[in-house]
């Protein structure tokens, strides 16, 4: 079918969709248990489950569904508009609807031995990992997860483009590195950007930002030290305090 090639392609695209099904109609409605319509992110829509102000009623509750990504069920009563029903038919209808978001990606930046247990976490909780760092070498050696990216960090985001489902990761091997990576990051919608390193670190850092132009806005969306405060000492216990964060920001958002 036509709608499933085209749910199928918007999330190959990284794209969000809400695939909303007619599940359940009782006497005289517009469409049958069974019709479907997906609502893309910017309103449009494709197919059909009856027209008119049920379906936009329909549409407006599936980009809610995009923001919150949770699926919904709706029951419209099709029959006295002037008691707020979307119709006159006559009869009931059932709608489910059910968001398709991205998959969450885990940007890292840095394949040292934190990158790797980054990396391994990362994969092994689901997302999907993309990994950087500018020296070859470590690159060709990396044993973690993910996609690789090596070079420079603005041909890096050609291959693998951050997108407002990125989240990433900054666990560079110095300051320098983040100060040259962080501006290309900046310049992305990443909505989680997350930097390893302690505050004298940190201020090193913010100086390079500032010497280059970088905003006290774009700089306040860095959330550093990275990491819930749990103590951590090992790679792996710094992946584990490092994705408690981000999974906290999931479920905050």
């Amino acid at each position: 079918m036509k709608i499933y090639h085209e749910l199928l392609s918007t999330i190959t695209k990284r794209k969000p969709v809400v695939l909303c099904t007619v599940i359940n109609s009782n006497r005289s409605v517009p469409r049958k248990a069974g019709a479907k319509m997906l609502v893309f992110e910017d309103g449009s829509t494709l197919d059909t489950i009856g027209g008119g102000e049920m379906e936009s009623r329909v549409i407006t509750e599936a980009l809610i569904a995009i923001e919150d990504k949770k699926p919904r069920q709706l029951d419209y009563s099709l029959v006295n508009p002037s008691e707020g029903d979307p119709g006159v038919c006559g009869g009931e209808i059932t709608i489910y609807l059910e968001p398709y978001m991205p998959q969450i990606t885990i940007y890292i930046l840095g394949a040292g031995h934190i990158g790797k247990a980054v990396s391994e976490l990362s994969h092994w909780l689901g997302y999907r990992v993309v990994i950087w760092d500018d020296r070859k070498e470590i690159i060709e050696n990396f044993e973690g997860q993910g996609n690789i990216v090596s070079g420079s960090l603005s041909e890096a985001l050609e291959k693998e483009p951050v997108d407002k489902h990125t989240r990433v990761v900054a666990v560079t091997r110095n300051a320098d590195v983040d100060g040259r990576a962080l501006p290309f990051i900046l310049k992305t919608p990443a909505t989680y950007i997350g930097l390893m390193g302690s505050q004298k670190r940190w201020g090193v850092v913010r100086d390079i930002l500032l010497t280059q132009g970088v905003s006290e806005g774009e700089i306040d969306r860095i959330a550093t030290p990275i990491g819930l405060k749990i103590s951590a000492e090992s790679p792996e216990e710094i992946a584990v305090s490092i994705l408690a964060e981000v999974i906290a920001f999931e479920n905050a958002s």
